[in-house]
C-alpha cells in the first residue's frame, strides 16, 4: 500500500478547527491574513497553511460569503465559555 503524503497533508490543512488547543497552535499572523482575504471573498490557494485557511474560512463566514458550520459554532462556544470563566475569576485569557 502506498500512502500519498502530499494528499494527506492537503487534507489535514483543510480540517476545520473545532477546539482551543488546535487554535492555539496556529500562526496568528497567517490567520489574520487569511481572514482579511476571506472577508474580501478572495480565493484560498491550494498552497496555503491551515492557519491561513482557518482565518480565510472565518472571514468568508463573517463576510457572509459562506454559511457557518459545526466547527465554527463549536469553537465559538468553547472560546466564549473560556472567556466567561476567565472574566468571572477576574483573569484575562
Amino acid at each position: 500500500m502506498v500512502i500519498d503524503y502530499p494528499a494527506l497533508d492537503h487534507i489535514c490543512r483543510r480540517l476545520p478547527v473545532a477546539d482551543l488547543l488546535t487554535l492555539s497552535l496556529l500562526d496568528d499572523a497567517e490567520i489574520e491574513e487569511g481572514y482579511h482575504d476571506g472577508r474580501e471573498n478572495f480565493p484560498c490557494g491550494e498552497n496555503r497553511s491551515r492557519s491561513y485557511w482557518h482565518g480565510w474560512r472565518n472571514g468568508m463566514m463573517d463576510g457572509r460569503h459562506m454559511d457557518g458550520d459545526w466547527a465554527s459554532r463549536e469553537l465559538a462556544h468553547l472560546y466564549l465559555d473560556k472567556l466567561r470563566t476567565a472574566t468571572s475569576k477576574g483573569v484575562g485569557i
